[in-house]
């Protein structure tokens, strides 16, 4: 996947350095840590860079601050997001005491636009326009263009770049061991740009992994492609890396620099969500958990070998929980839904409840007896405490003559019943 860069303005080492002296007393150097749980379970040395303790809960606060540092003090700073961006660019506001305009969708939380103008104070001043980030994001350069303000834009500018970028200085700085991995969660690609420039200068045998999520592969796509595609379509789950378009700039850095591009299913991030909260304690946004989601496809490739992995962020919504939960069961084989037709007699559902396992529970029920007078549909959930209970349950059913439709794998139904 290494290719030669072509001769255009690209973050420097140098410069990076720069970044990191800028960003001493307002990012916090957060911790890289070993995970024994992990580093058990791979075989191998797995180690967290903790950028969900960063004073923002994630790493965004550093190229906010370093891209703005070296604005005019005068300046008027915009930018479009519905997530940790905005909360980077709203504390350095505060903290250089420059004035922002951040445009988020009507759609975002409340919770996040809380954090948003908690973060800013007075400096900050937030507009809700429009129902999706593209229209967020169109009225921003329209204020733009009206009040001569200057866009942070969230990754594909090089001073953002290498304000991500000392995150990677903190990683070699702290490692008193060879890097033999080194994984990055990929959204526009800012963060994934200026960390593998720092590795590329000072540790050139580290394997650098970039992570998608499989329902928002805009950098592995346009990397196959070799140029840069638009996603149609994304799967919004992963907010903090689910993008549609990759920048111009990190598309090409990430062409040169990186070895490989992982998909992990969405399904997968929500089982390690839980997994970190309940093993580790840390609360981790979907983007933060990407990169250790990552680890069950290449843990052949990793034994005995030094792995660090980034977590991004912290900033996970709680009302998000059941929706976590549900994703995880479904992507572990542990909760299917079906369409079942009772016959209209006496007995039928107790005949259904024999089939089950001991272990089987039924999640849902929604019984609906419509004209028809000898059948009536029920859509029905059955969480299992062994995915190999499924073909069992699957032959019991047909053993007593149960007449079944299954959705998991009916996108269409599923996504209108469930």
């Amino acid at each position: 996947m290494k290719t030669e860069v072509k001769q255009t303005i690209f973050p420097t080492i140098d410069n990076i350095f720069q970044a990191a002296e800028r960003l001493r007393k307002v990012a916090i150097h957060t911790p890289l840590q070993q995970n024994l749980n992990l580093s058990d379970r791979y075989e191998a040395n797995i180690f967290l860079k903790r950028e969900d303790l960063q004073i923002v809960r994630s790493y965004k606060i550093r190229g906010a601050y370093n891209k703005m540092a070296q604005l005019p003090s005068d300046s008027i700073v915009v930018c479009a997001s519905a997530g940790n961006h905005a909360q980077g660019v709203a504390y350095a506001c505060r903290v250089m005491g420059i004035k922002g305009t951040i445009f988020m969708p009507t759609t975002t939380p409340n919770q996040k636009v809380k954090q948003v103008k908690m973060f800013g104070k007075e400096m900050v001043e937030v507009e809700l326009v429009g129902d999706t980030f593209d229209d967020a994001f169109a009225a921003s350069l329209k204020y733009c263009e009206e009040q001569n303000a200057t866009f942070v834009h969230p990754f594909d500018d090089v001073k953002v770049m290498e304000g991500q970028g000392t995150v990677g200085l903190e990683i070699f700085k702290d490692a008193d061991f060879k890097i033999d991995y080194l994984l990055l969660a990929i959204g526009g690609g800012g963060l994934v740009s200026g960390v593998s420039t720092v590795f590329k200068q000072l540790s050139p045998q580290t394997k650098i992994i970039g992570i998608e999520p499989l329902g928002a592969p805009a950098m592995k796509t346009s990397l196959e492609k070799g140029e840069l595609v638009t996603l149609k379509e994304v799967d919004k789950f992963v907010d903090g890396a689910a993008v549609k378009r990759v920048g111009d700039l990190t598309f090409e850095i990430c062409k040169a620099n990186l070895d490989n591009v992982l998909l992990v299913p969405e399904g997968k991030v929500c089982s390690t969500i839980l997994q970190l909260y309940n093993e580790e304690a840390i609360v981790a946004e979907p983007a933060g958990a990407l990169t250790i989601a990552a680890l069950d496809f290449i843990k052949d490739e990793i034994k005995g070998k030094n792995v660090v992995c980034l977590v991004s962020g912290g900033n996970n919504d709680i009302t998000r929980t059941e929706e976590i939960k549900e994703r995880s069961l479904l992507y572990e084989g542990l909760k299917h839904y079906f369409i079942i037709r009772f016959p209209q007699r006496a007995g039928a559902l107790r005949e259904f409840l024999n089939v089950l396992g001991p272990d089987d529970d039924i999640t849902l029920f929604e019984y609906v007896k419509k004209t028809a007078r000898e059948n009536g549909p029920a859509l029905v959930g059955i969480e299992l405490k062994d995915k190999n209970e499924f073909e069992p349950l699957l032959e019991r059913m047909d053993k007593a003559k149960i007449i079944y439709e299954y959705i998991n794998d009916r996108q269409d139904l599923f996504g209108f019943l469930v």
